[in-house]
């Protein structure tokens, strides 16, 4: 039988260490005495696109090649790899997507965590990418797939994910050396030995042992057990309600999460809430009245900067070890919104009034040094606002459109369960602060409008309607499309002025 070259390709993002994983397998094969080769293609910087490692191996020392030296490709071919390594799912997707596993020969390593592109953070609805798509690719195109978090391993042993991906790609078998040779060659190498050879080793058992496929964490149900008012609503919204109690409560206390729990009572009870179609109408209200009522404000962020699981993930994306100081600038830059969102709401008007118009004025930026004491305990203070945030201005104005919104979803249930489900979904509108949550409220308000006004129309065509606007104002922020949607001015582009400001003379 004629003897091949094993391929191999690394699909990872910045920082991840893929260049000292292409570094350990060459190793590893020069110490079995094998031709290696090896190319890099470097990618956009961090998560716009992916540095991907091309190796070839040819697994025969060469003093059994009698001088011979065989011949290599500098790029992989598709469906002529043996073994494909990506350190993120979507990377995973885009290998797959461009045709390099075969289901005859490929052997798929896969880490199920997210790092969410640009594109999907800045979707104004939900842009995340349909993972469930890439599993079920991944299960059809690949000989094998080892799809775990390795992200999750390698922070649990303190270190990089490189380093469980090895480990992986070695258990699997596909490798054509020993695993003592892939933890020499990690010994060689000198960098942070001991926690890289614990990640290895978590890796190769994980795949060696065939463990089954993790499904990532946003596509697995909640477990948690619900609250006894949970359990008294219909079965098909125990998650929800659950996963938005839970949210609620960490957002607020107790009693916001029975103000939640009073409004999703309220909707199942509305004339016209039997039913399955109903009940998922129920369910998409209950999904974003959740988000909604955790809206951000300045409380909230400061509220997640001092959370003690928040500064540990810092360190361990920084690669900090345990006691090594750390240095933490946080960059902020509130705004007119911000300090209004929590005054009471006389003395937010009046601040507005006064600085109708010059809004900049009051906007500042602060380096804020939260790992000095006095730059966290601001946050502290910041923090404690919590049991105030019932008296701003903020509170008052979300809690009067939420209001709005769920009292045209209950409306729409006994005229028409399809027209309740696309009103619910419009919740998705609003969302963040400052000009983003005023350009949610703004959009929203004007799709109630006009549902109120063309409350007799026929409620299938209503029904379009309020999607066709929903969807228009979800893909364009400047309103154009939403307004053309409804019939109605289009906004006038909004002015951005241009300010010069003069750099000061270099000290001589």
């Amino acid at each position: 039988m004629t003897t091949r070259s094993v391929c191999v390709l690394v699909a990872a993002m910045g920082g991840e260490g893929g260049g000292v994983l292409a570094d350990w397998i060459i190793d590893a094969a020069q110490a079995h005495d094998f031709p290696v080769q090896s190319t890099s293609v470097p990618g956009v910087a961090q998560r716009t696109g992916a540095t991907t490692y091309y190796l070839e191996i040819f697994p025969v020392p060469r003093a059994e090649l009698a001088g011979r030296q065989p011949v290599m490709s500098l790029t992989p071919n598709p469906g002529n790899v043996d073994v494909v390594a990506a350190s993120e799912l979507v990377e995973a997707g885009r290998v797959l997507q461009n045709g390099f596993v075969n289901p005859q020969r490929t052997v798929l390593v896969a880490s199920t965590h997210r790092e969410y592109a640009v594109s999907e953070k800045a979707a104004m609805g939900d842009g995340r990418y349909d993972v469930s798509r890439v599993l079920k690719a991944a299960e059809k195109m690949a000989q094998r797939a080892f799809l775990f978090d390795m992200r999750a391993i390698a922070w649990r042993h303190g270190t990089v994910i490189n380093t469980v991906m090895f480990g992986a790609m070695a258990g699997s078998g596909v490798l054509p050396f020993s695993r003592e040779a892939c933890e020499d060659a990690i010994r060689r190498s000198g960098k942070a030995v001991e926690a890289s050879l614990r990640g290895f080793a978590a890796g190769f058992e994980h795949a060696a042992s065939g463990a089954a496929n993790a499904v990532p964490g946003e596509a697995r149900r909640a477990t948690a057990t619900p609250s006894a008012r949970v359990l008294q609503l219909p079965a098909a919204l125990h998650e929800i309600a659950a996963a938005g109690v839970r949210q609620v409560t960490d957002y607020q206390d107790e009693a916001y999460a029975r103000l939640y729990l009073d409004r999703v009572e309220a909707l199942c009870g509305a004339p016209g809430a039997e039913g399955a179609a109903a009940h998922a109408a129920v369910r998409e209200a209950a999904r974003y009245l959740a988000l909604w009522m955790s809206y951000e404000d300045v409380i909230r962020v400061a509220d997640l900067k001092t959370r003690r699981d928040r500064l540990e993930r810092v360190r361990r994306e920084v690669g900090a070890r345990e006691g090594e100081p750390l240095r933490l600038t946080e960059y902020l830059k509130p705004g007119l919104d911000e300090i209004c969102s929590i005054l009471p709401t006389g003395l937010a008007a009046r601040l507005r009034r006064r600085y109708a118009g010059r809004a900049h004025a009051l906007n500042v930026g602060l380096h804020m040094r939260t790992d000095t004491v006095g730059g966290f305990a601001l946050l502290c203070v910041l923090r404690s606002l919590r049991r105030w945030r019932p008296r701003t201005s903020r509170y008052t104005i979300e809690q009067q459109a939420i209001d709005r919104w769920l009292a045209a979803v209950g409306a729409a249930l006994p005229r028409s369960a399809e027209l309740a489900v696309e009103l619910a979904l419009c919740g998705n509108l609003v969302k963040g602060y400052g000009e983003t949550s005023e350009r949610g409220h703004r959009n929203l308000a004007a799709i109630l409008d006009d549902v109120q006004t063309r409350g007799t129309d026929d409620a299938a065509a209503l029904t379009e309607r309020v999607r066709s606007a929903r969807q228009a104002a979800l893909a364009d922020p400047e309103g154009r499309a939403l307004a053309g949607s409804l019939g109605l001015p289009r906004p006038e582009p909004k002015a951005q002025p241009i300010r010069i400001v003069r750099k000061a003379a270099a000290p001589h």
